[in-house]
């Protein structure tokens, strides 16, 4: 059978050798592939990176993340208080594309110009044929491959398509071959897998996230799971890995016994500063409900999650669950119930913690914003010393707020158009409950334009008080000092979570306060039509509870 050759990354003439002088693998694809070769000649099959598939690599990322903006999207609950929206909204930013490529398959465009998936292996000719009749022929093999991953198609009609390839054009380039692996791995192919694996890390100087996250995944539920701790720290040269990434890992160790490599790589993804996995997690629990030595580990998992306020999907919620019950002579166990408005737990009684602060708390909160947030380091990249001290003259100079808007945040809350109009609304409906109302605005607002009507903003400022920072200043500092200043009884009306804020303040303790005095004070604009009245969502209404499930532990 004829030689199948690869070169390196960067091609180079001299460092192309006949497969068959390196490794017995020099028959492993064409045999895969025989079945669909019949007579045809692949003298000159070559598998390479060529500039174009560097271009793939260098820019895989961006178009993995639009991929999964339009594919990968959760089922977020419509409230913005949900349990874990702001975690999830985090993590979904933080996606690595490795990650994306593991968990989900490629999206695909629907329309003409896209030849169907054919639901059986094609001859070269008939490829030939089905590329010649596309109305978008360029790439039409990668693009064929992404559209076989989104549907799961048979590893067969892939092989079929790889041989048109390799007959037609003598070559198998790195983005084809990625997309090959997605179907194996995907299609649980763990053989073509193996091979393809052997292949291209004898015959590549290196391999992208995406590949590495592919065969991570693969090889850590296998016999030869070690080699994926190899490949995390191949990768953890050039990248940090991802939280899945490490996940992997972690399973495949504690599926194996290696609970000491497992907890190690926990150690190790937890001071990269990443938020481990909830499947994580869920591996590391249920492997202790048989083993017992690592059950403070656990306690700290749960006062993690408790204080980062991350909130376990049922899964892991069950895997929990059943530690508890499994520790010996604690007589533990676990039930499924639900905390309705009251925040009561309809299995026992016993209420759950408040999120209302005492004075003692509001002082202290109120004192490590004000330090942290509000005077921290930065302060002056988010406003000026004279904008500061005029906001702060302006404060004390009039009556305690009941609520303060961020009226650019409100203004927006629908999309672009009358923003004006919006903010409007929410400030007059406000008004009409006798409250004193503070919005906080931009320069930009006061100038007339389509989006900001000056007779809007006129009446705006004859129901509200009104500060108006420079166009560069962030409003967030304006609006924490505004809110803590006058009182436990302020709310604050706006969408964003404040994370970035949280995650300045010093302490675990303090991050909890803010957490607690957030959900029982923040207001968001839920629905809003000219002529009707305003729609608010509430942080302490019964979409706060953490899980519309909740797992009980009690003991007996």
């Amino acid at each position: 059978m004829s030689s199948l050759l690869f070169p390196f990354v960067k091609v180079n003439l001299k460092q192309i050798s006949p497969l068959s002088v390196l490794r017995p693998w020099r028959s492993i694809f064409l045999k895969s592939l025989h079945p669909y070769l019949k007579s045809a000649e692949l003298a000159n099959l070559r598998l390479e990176s060529t500039k174009e598939g560097s271009r793939y690599a260098a820019h895989k990322k961006k178009a993995a993340q639009k991929d999964s903006r339009r594919n990968e999207r959760q089922p977020f609950s419509r409230s913005v208080f949900a349990a874990g929206t702001a975690s999830r909204t985090a993590e979904f930013m933080r996606r690595k594309s490795g990650e994306d490529m593991v968990d989900q398959p490629v999206a695909t465009s629907k329309g003409p110009s896209h030849a169907e998936v054919p639901d059986c292996p094609l001859t070269v000719t008939e490829w030939a044929s089905l590329k010649q009749n596309s109305l978008r022929p360029h790439q039409f093999e990668v693009q064929m491959m992404k559209r076989m991953v989104a549907a799961r198609s048979s590893i067969d009609i892939a092989k079929s398509l790889l041989t048109y390839v390799a007959v037609e054009t003598g070559t198998l380039n790195y983005e084809l071959l990625l997309k090959y692996l997605t179907l194996c791995v995907h299609g649980n192919y763990y053989s073509e897998v193996f091979d393809l694996y052997e292949i291209m890390k004898s015959h590549f100087k290196t391999l992208d996230p995406g590949a590495y996250s592919l065969f991570i995944k693969v090889f850590s539920t296998t016999d030869r799971w070690r080699e994926s701790f190899t490949m995390l720290e191949s990768l953890s040269k050039t990248m940090t890995p991802s939280p899945r990434n490490y996940g992997d890992v972690i399973a495949g160790a504690l599926q194996h016994g290696d609970s000491t490599t497992a907890w190690a790589l926990y150690d190790r993804l937890l001071e990269q500063g990443l938020s481990p996995n909830q499947d994580t997690w869920q591996a590391l629990f249920k492997s202790s409900c048989s083993e017992h030595s690592h059950n403070e580990r656990l306690r700290d998992i749960l006062l993690f999650m408790r204080d980062n306020q991350l909130y376990p999907g049922e899964p892991l919620a069950q895997c929990i669950s059943s530690w508890f019950e499994s520790l010996p002579a604690d007589n533990w166990t676990g039930s499924w119930t639900t905390a309705g408005p009251s925040g009561t737990c309809q299995c026992c009684g016993a209420a759950l913690e408040s999120i209302r602060l005492s004075e003692e708390e509001y002082g202290l909160l109120k004192d490590r914003v004000m330090r942290d947030v509000i005077m921290g380091r930065d302060v002056f990249t988010k406003t000026t010393p004279q904008e500061l001290d005029r906001f702060r003259k302006f404060v004390e100079s009039v009556p305690a707020f009941d609520v303060v808007l961020d009226g650019l945040n409100v203004a927006n809350t629908f999309g672009k158009g009358k923003q004006s109009e919006t903010l409007l609304a929410v400030a007059t409906e406000l008004e009409k409950q006798g409250l004193n109302i503070l919005v906080l605005g931009r320069s930009h607002m006061r100038r007339h334009s389509h989006s900001w009507d000056r007779d809007h903003m006129t009446r705006v400022q004859q129901v509200a008080h009104c500060f108006f920072t420079d166009d560069i200043s962030e409003d967030d500092p304006f609006l924490l000092y505004a809110a803590l200043h006058s009182g436990n009884h302020c709310m604050f009306v706006s969408r964003d979570l404040m994370r970035d804020h949280k995650a300045c303040l010093a302490d675990g303790t303090t991050r909890c306060l803010f957490f607690k005095w957030q959900r029982g004070h923040q207001l968001v604009v839920h629905g809003y039509a000219p002529g009707r009245r305003i729609r608010f969502q509430v942080g302490s209404a019964p979409q706060g509870i953490p899980e519309h499930l909740l797992c009980h532990m009690m003991r007996t």
